[in-house]
């Protein structure tokens, strides 16, 4: 960028020393050199215009370079990704859900095993036995939900200690952001990590509702039963009647 430049200053400055060359009047023509001062003054605002010209383009080249530099600067990526993190964590949780046992998450699966294990009446024509294998079948669904609880909650908590490390790292890709192209995508993946711990707790809650939804059902079948059981072996008021 130096050398056009400086060769336009030289260039300029040669056309303003051969303008600075006074002219002789023409009764001075042998007579030797005549000195003109209101020439010499032009030629030389002449040449502080020229040079103030050149500065001015030297200027107007160096804030476009500052200004190709800034926009290159804020359209640089940031050199790191969350996502592959986040999204195995939400693996983990996923594989957790659906491993569900008893009851599972799935809205056809439900709906079989209320109307088989938490019929809306009780069945008065089930025999002793077939009430027992029931209420133990019941019974085992309402531990399978709890056990898996346990399980989403330990999850969630192991989760919680990878998050941990992972805001660290994304507070600091933030505040070292040098573009805002940077510190836009080092706040989507903090708004990504704040969805995952969302659906984290929501997943958590789901299991632990569907839990105690068993265990309450469970009871309520079972004082159902309790009450089938009491009638059969109360029997009918007759026997205990005299004529």
């Amino acid at each position: 960028m130096k050398s056009p430049i400086l060769v336009s200053v030289l260039a300029g400055i040669a056309c303003t020393g051969a303008a600075i060359v006074p002219l002789a009047p023409a009764h001075a023509q042998f007579g030797g050199v005549v000195f003109d001062p209101s020439n010499y003054a032009q030629n030389v605002l002449t040449a502080a215009r020229t040079l103030q010209q050149i500065n001015n383009q030297i200027q107007a080249l160096q804030n476009q370079a500052s200004m190709l530099t800034n926009m290159a600067k804020h359209l640089q990526r940031l050199d790191f990704s969350s996502l592959t993190q986040i999204t195995r964590s939400m693996q983990k949780i996923g594989t957790l859900m659906d491993q569900a046992e008893g009851i599972a998450f799935d809205l056809a699966s439900t709906d079989e095993a209320l109307r088989r294990q938490f019929p809306a009446a009780f069945d008065t024509a089930l025999s002793t036995s077939e009430i027992v294998a029931q209420a133990r079948t019941r019974f085992a669904a309402s531990m399978q939900g709890y056990r898996q609880t346990m399980r989403v909650q330990a999850q969630v908590v192991e989760n919680i200690d990878e998050d941990a490390d992972l805001l660290a790292q994304l507070v600091s890709q933030s505040q070292s952001a040098t573009g805002s192209l940077q510190a836009a995508q080092a706040t989507n993946q903090l708004i990504a990590l704040s969805a995952k711990q969302q659906l984290q707790i929501q997943q958590m809650m789901a299991a632990q509702y569907r839990a105690e939804a068993l265990e309450r059902a469970r009871q309520q079948q079972a004082m159902e039963a309790a009450r089938e059981q009491t009638r059969r072996f109360i029997g009918s008021a007759r026997i205990y009647t005299r004529d």
